[in-house]
């Protein structure tokens, strides 16, 4: 099983909060160009990655679950890549309310 922590395998910038999500957490920003090590593999980040946010640890396909904390906090609507930020242009909750998609947000 993972350490929920920071590996020798991965980045120290990058926070896998449980041995199941397939996104971390940038503890500090990860800028365009630079190349991080995700499960002992070299991945390049190809937008900024700001502090807080999210960022594919696998590829995640369209519609899967998102897991962080272990548990699902939504769905992708596209594939996602290693290393690509995940935030609302990728990710819809199936939770919440998004506006602006579908039939009600025109």
């Amino acid at each position: 099983m993972r350490s929920p922590q920071t590996s020798e395998q991965t980045d120290r910038r990058v926070l896998r909060l449980s041995p199941r999500d397939n996104v971390g957490v940038a503890t500090e920003s990860i800028e365009a160009g630079e190349s991080v090590l995700i499960d002992g593999r070299p991945v390049e980040i190809r937008v900024r990655v700001p502090t807080g946010h999210k960022l594919a640890l696998d590829t995640i396909v369209a519609g899967e679950k998102v897991l962080k904390y272990g548990e699902p906090i939504g769905s992708t609507t596209c594939e996602i890549r290693p290393g690509e930020h995940v935030h609302t242009h990728n990710i819809e909750s199936d939770y919440l309310p998004t506006y602006g998609r579908g039939a009600s947000g025109q």
